[in-house]
């Protein structure tokens, strides 16, 4: 399958340069980054939640996992995490159980978490559990300008 068009299109739109690399399939971002042999802490995931009024994406390294009381109060709301299903629906051009963390590229809401700050590169899944963009660190932070920053993570 390859990046998926709403991501390609997000990113070649905003001119932000990117690495397409390839890798055995995976279930999971630390499989996927222990596969690709990059660190657990450069590779960004995407967790699609669910609020009161829609969803929002937590965006975390895959070392780790969103903390979901801690994000529930920094928003004074409270989430949980979206099922397969939903998160089918939204990210329709990409496989199940694969969410880029590039949320404006689905039109969607986020925070990240303050753990990406210092790293020359970041990857992310791109659509499917075979492929990964690569972007510098300052690109990603450049995406994630609009983003606020949040601790809504603890490690794996």
């Amino acid at each position: 399958m390859g990046i998926a068009l709403s991501l390609e299109q997000y990113l070649d739109d905003r001119g932000v340069p990117y690495d397409v690399t390839t890798h055995e399939h995976t279930l999971c971002s630390s499989a996927t980054a222990h596969a690709s042999s990059i660190p657990e802490d450069n590779l960004a995931k995407g967790v699609l939640m669910r609020r009161n009024d829609g969803y929002l994406l937590a965006i975390v390294p895959a070392s780790c996992h969103v903390q979901i009381e801690a994000f529930s109060n920094w928003l004074q709301q409270p989430i949980e995490l979206a099922t397969e299903t939903e998160a089918s629906m939204i990210f329709g051009d990409c496989e199940l159980g694969s969410v880029p963390p590039v949320a404006g590229a689905y039109g969607l809401m986020a925070v990240m978490d303050d753990s990406f700050e210092g790293f020359d590169d970041i990857y992310f899944e791109g659509g499917d559990h075979r492929t990964l963009v690569h972007v510098t660190g300052q690109n990603f932070h450049s995406l994630m300008a609009d983003v606020p920053h949040a601790h809504i993570s603890a490690r794996d």
